[in-house]
């Protein structure tokens, strides 16, 4: 009951983090947003580390390492396959892959599921997809390039679950740190280049260059915006971390994959309350089918 509790929870954080960061988006660059919250969620781990300590084993820094470098590529490739192809589609089959390559890991290591278990993650895998779809006029098609980037893309989110299950119980945020830290720097590195980018085709004429930056008026609140979200995105992180050492059960893997992958609730939930914007009847229903796969999995 715990572990489904505690991945819940991680997900509907994850998911606010995730509605936060697309506000700032809509003002400045997606990558510049997504790496100075990363780099904010280090402050709020490090006092965690204050007050819960950690340990910096090498097996703690290394999988935390493994997990902030998927997790940074995973970002990544998402903005990437998001550019070159619907995000009705993509966004979806990001999830999917996020959520079922732990399941399958964990079932290659020998992990045995009970029926219930087995028909509640196939619900939840089923509700990820339906509350992820999203209305997209832009027109895009689907290429087998941007299937592919946003698979890959998927499974760098799966592998952050997955490092953070090969972390020692014991090793309290430790973990965590070295992900943000590293994946900070990824993402630090790719909105340098990504603003050389624009700006060199700026100054050339291109008349499709973005500079990204339209911060000119509401920069305070902007700033709190890209705070929450990192902040968020930390707290998310300790709630999946948390969930995956509750309990010695070897299901504990993949229950946490697929609720993990039900992030997009969380953030169309706060855009219904922020933004007014209305839930499909699609999303409603993979809403009711999220929950009752939680029960499943809080039963089996």
């Amino acid at each position: 009951m715990l572990t489904v509790v505690l991945g819940l929870s991680g997900a509907l954080v994850y998911g606010f983090a995730d509605f936060l960061g697309g506000l700032a988006s809509r003002r400045v660059r997606a990558v510049t947003v997504a790496a100075v919250a990363a780099a904010v969620g280090i402050v709020p781990l490090l006092l965690g580390l204050v007050l819960v300590g950690g340990a910096f084993t090498p097996a703690a820094v290394l999988w935390g390492a493994v997990g902030g470098a998927s997790g940074g590529v995973g970002v990544l490739l998402l903005y990437r396959a998001l550019a070159i192809g619907p995000m009705s589609v993509l966004s979806p089959l990001t999830a999917v892959f996020a959520a079922v390559v732990p399941v399958l890991v964990a079932v290659a290591r020998g992990t045995a599921l009970s029926a219930l278990a087995v028909a509640a993650l196939v619900v939840a895998v089923v509700a990820v997809v339906l509350v992820a779809a999203v209305r997209d006029s832009s027109g895009a098609r689907v290429t087998l390039g941007g299937v592919v980037t946003a698979a890959v893309a998927g499974c760098g989110f799966g592998g952050i679950v997955l490092a953070y299950d090969m972390t020692p119980s014991d090793s309290g945020v430790a973990p965590l740190i070295a992900a943000r830290v590293l994946q900070a720097l990824l993402l630090g590195v790719a909105a340098v280049v990504s603003g050389l980018v624009a700006r060199t085709r700026t100054a050339s004429g291109d008349p499709d260059a973005d500079n990204g930056e339209r911060v000119r008026h509401g920069s305070v609140a902007l700033l709190l915006t890209v705070l929450a979200c990192g902040v968020l995105d930390a707290l998310a992180n300790v709630f999946i971390q948390a969930g995956l050492h509750a309990s010695d059960d070897p299901t504990t893997l993949p229950v946490i994959s697929v609720l993990d992958a039900l992030y997009p609730i969380g953030t169309v939930v706060l855009a219904g309350v922020v933004l007014r914007e209305r839930l499909t009847a699609v999303q409603w229903t993979g809403i009711v089918l999220a929950v009752a796969a939680s029960v499943g999995l809080a039963l089996s």
